[in-house]
């Protein structure tokens, strides 16, 4: 099995550790001017060039993202951005899918590698073979291509790398090419301020010539488009709105081996906005999955359970096989599903068996906890809790900052806990 890379996000220093604690071989991250991220990234200069101390401690891998679309006023700040990047942090490679970025990079630093972004909408291998020759190493494929146009690309390009994202949100214009946010709230996605308008709670409402408007919640809503009369399209509404636009999570855990097959080297998961935990889990079952694709062990079905318990809008494989299908949506409700509530993170053990937790839910004494490591997971019965002066605690709540766990076990340190659902 050729070598095969998972790429992991890291909106923050923190989740750039675990993220490759617990598997990821890349970490892509970015700083919020020049980044799709520019509302969440909690990069500056000085965190990522401590980032990319890291990887190379680690013997890891480091990207840059630098692609957003910038208007006129932001070509200088690019030129600067990019020198600096040369100078001071050498990352492995740098994001971008601006076409003038992209010769910025060229004409300030020759010797980068260049990686072009899904926001490039690469869809064929004609503009797979236009990029190979604009001196790009690796194209992130549109996550709108299914398996038999992923392998014609491969076969009619083999000495470009593929990467595609496996994981993760996905966005329900083409591949983030969205109007909707900056139409709804003046946040213009394709400069990294994307509101997810898409997942907003809409309500229908029957327009009335005076008065107030007509709720319309429990009446039967269907849309009728002018050529296919007849053919009903129905739009729900319960008592938490209608979600008309709120598609489901990308997971692509099951197929990795053709993926392989066709010809892709990089599985990439999304989520720089995400916790640390989503980051730290999601890295430990596609590392598992890729280990043992590796080693010619078939799919365990295990690693579908921990990933249900993660924080998502319900799974599909997305265009992978073909259309979307009637279970790409999720109409129900836009918050996250999961059967797992993250606790908060272990820290350094104060005294046998008792460790500082940095908590983000309640919890309480007496429930059962697993501490999710990177290469275990360990189920515990908390016995105990206790204030940083020694004070017991019958339980703790999230924000409270930390708070001593009584575990009772040794090598617990930097593991994440969670309370199944």
């Amino acid at each position: 099995m050729k070598n095969l890379e998972l790429v992991a996000p890291a909106g923050d220093y923190q989740k750039l550790e675990y993220a490759y604690r617990y598997g990821a071989d890349a970490c892509y991250v970015g700083m919020s001017a020049f980044s799709l991220r520019s509302k969440t990234t909690e990069f500056d200069a000085e965190s990522v060039v401590r980032g990319r101390a890291l990887a190379k401690k680690l013997k890891k891998f480091f990207f840059m993202t630098v692609n957003i679309y910038p208007r006129n006023s932001k070509i200088p700040a690019f030129i600067k951005h990019i020198k600096w990047l040369r100078d001071e942090v050498k990352p492995d490679a740098l994001i971008a899918a601006d076409a003038g970025v992209i010769s910025i990079i060229k004409e300030v630093w020759p010797k980068a590698r260049i990686h072009l972004s899904v926001q490039a909408n690469n869809v064929n291998y004609r503009s797979v073979q236009f990029w190979r020759d604009q001196g790009v190493k690796r194209v992130i494929l549109s996550r709108e291509l299914n398996l038999e146009e992923v392998r014609e690309i491969h076969k009619k390009v083999p000495d470009i790398e593929l990467e595609y994202f496996v994981h993760g949100a996905i966005c329900v214009a083409y591949s983030g090419r969205c109007l909707l946010s900056n139409y709804m709230s003046f946040r213009d996605s394709n400069q990294g301020a994307c509101v997810q308008a898409c997942r907003f709670k809409y309500k229908l409402l029957e327009e009335a010539s005076y008065g107030p408007k007509v709720d319309l919640l429990n009446k039967k809503i269907v849309l009728e488009e002018e050529m296919r009369p007849r053919e009903y399209m129905p739009i729900s509404e319960d008592e938490h709105g209608t979600y008309i636009m709120n598609s489901r999570d990308l997971c692509m855990l099951p197929y990795l081996k053709e993926m392989a097959d066709a010809g892709i080297t990089s599985f990439k998961i999304e989520g720089r906005s995400k916790t640390v935990y989503y980051v730290a889990s999601v890295c430990k079952i596609y590392r598992q999955a890729i280990e043992d694709l590796k080693a010619g062990r078939p799919f365990d079905e295990s690693l579908m359970d921990e990933a249900y318990k993660i924080a998502s809008r319900g799974y599909t494989p997305g265009f992978l096989f073909g259309d979307l299908g009637k279970n790409s949506m999720r109409y129900e409700k836009s918050s996250p599903i999961g059967g797992a509530k993250f606790v908060g993170i272990v820290g350094k053990e104060v005294s046998k068996g008792e460790y500082l937790v940095d908590v983000r839910n309640r919890v309480s004494t007496g429930e059962v906890l697993e501490v999710v490591l990177p290469d275990s997971v360990v189920s515990i019965k908390v016995k105990e809790f206790k204030d940083i002066k020694g004070n017991p605690l019958t339980e703790v709540h999230g924000g409270v900052g930390n708070r001593v766990f009584v575990l009772g076990k040794k090598g617990l340190e930097g593991g994440l806990l969670r309370i199944n659902g």
